[in-house]
């Protein structure tokens, strides 16, 4: 998606752009976005859109047939205005935070257990991980949290590009999630924490891994055969 600027740049916190399509005074369309669509487990973007100094809340953003909707909680705009994009930047930052995490846990319950992380869901107090495991050990799971620390300790530079689909799926374990990459897809953005983990992912990160803070492990749970989950949070 050409016009998903968080795609190359997940600092970006206000753009320009034009009102492609407006539906129901609600539903808008824009040549180019920042805001990141709700998808992959990490949440949706919130903030404003302004256009000759009135402003209009972004409730929420999806991705429908490709294109990225924003959802403004009051009428005005029409096709054509220019506007002004303003992202939540707190709310982004402590996404791109947990996403970023969630990438370590991941490597770490694949690398040290062969878990394969089978849904995730980023939130702003906690974040969840859903991993198949066939013994679930608290204490080992606390094991996998402090050498997740230990990684973001490390600040290590998180590295972003793109690769095409054929070449991207020749690097052994680059879909690491138990659903695979949709056909579709024909360029894969790949995300790389050098020496933990290296995969497809559309997600906004962090530039590097001492952003992050402290991961704290908040809970985990039983959700049935070789089904676990786990609550974690940062500090």
């Amino acid at each position: 998606m050409e016009n998903a600027l968080y795609m190359k740049d997940s600092y970006l916190k206000e753009f320009e752009a034009v009102v492609e399509s407006v539906k129901d005074d609600r539903y808008i369309v824009l040549s180019q976005t920042a805001f990141y669509p709700k998808g992959g487990g990490q949440e949706h973007d919130t903030g404003i859109l302004i256009c000759n100094g009135e402003e209009y809340p972004v409730v929420f953003a999806g991705k429908f047939e490709g294109k990225i909707s924003h959802e403004i909680s009051k009428p005005g705009l029409k096709l054509g205005d220019k506007v002004t994009g303003k992202i939540d930047w707190d709310r982004r930052y402590r996404h791109m935070r947990m996403h970023t995490a969630a990438h370590i846990i991941d490597a770490i319950l694949y690398n040290e257990a062969k878990a394969l992380c089978t849904g995730n869901q980023l939130g702003i107090d906690k974040s969840r991980i859903d991993f198949s495991l066939d013994v679930l050990d608290r204490e080992k799971i606390q094991q996998y949290i402090d050498m997740a620390n230990e990684w973001v300790n490390k600040a290590i530079d998180v590295k972003i590009y793109f690769l095409p689909r054929e070449e991207a799926l020749k690097i052994p374990g680059v879909v690491k999630l138990a659903a695979v990459m949709p056909p579709e897809v024909k360029e894969l953005r790949i995300v790389e924490i050098p020496g933990i983990d290296l995969q497809a992912d559309g997600g906004t990160q962090v530039k590097n891994t001492s952003e992050i803070g402290k991961i704290s492990l908040v809970s985990v749970e039983n959700k049935g055969k070789n089904n676990r989950r786990m609550y974690y949070t940062l500090d």
